[in-house]
């Protein structure tokens, strides 16, 4: 249930008592447990937020490294599987590398979880 007590239900395609229109796919299964994997490690949870509450959703590497207790090796390695899993997307400026959440992916593990306002669908 959401603060204002309606529930992801509620939503159009939503069978009457349902909390998802319907069951996954095996392949959508996959999909979504290659997520929630990146997503079970305290410090990718870190990163993507870190990434996710800067303006546009965009950061450089260089800011979301402040502050995470890990080096800069490590730091890479979680946000390739960050990457890898679908979460972010990266693109090389000059020197530094700048990480983007998808807000598709973010949205489809909002719907998951029965979060009724995802990121991205904020208007």
């Amino acid at each position: 249930m959401s603060k204002s007590g309606s529930r992801v239900a509620d939503a159009p395609g939503c069978p009457p008592g349902a909390l998802l229109p319907e069951p996954l796919s095996a392949t959508a299964a996959t999909e979504m447990a290659v997520k929630l994997k990146a997503l079970a490690d305290p410090v990718r949870l870190q990163l993507l937020s870190a990434i996710a509450s800067r303006a546009g959703g965009e950061a450089c590497v260089c800011d979301i490294a402040v502050g995470v207790e890990v080096s800069q090796p490590t730091v890479s390695h979680h946000l390739k599987v960050l990457r890898d899993a679908g979460l972010l997307t990266s693109q090389r400026r000059a020197s530094w590398v700048y990480y983007a959440v998808v807000p598709d992916a973010l949205a489809s593990l909002a719907v998951l979880l029965g979060v009724a306002d995802p990121v991205g669908a904020r208007g």
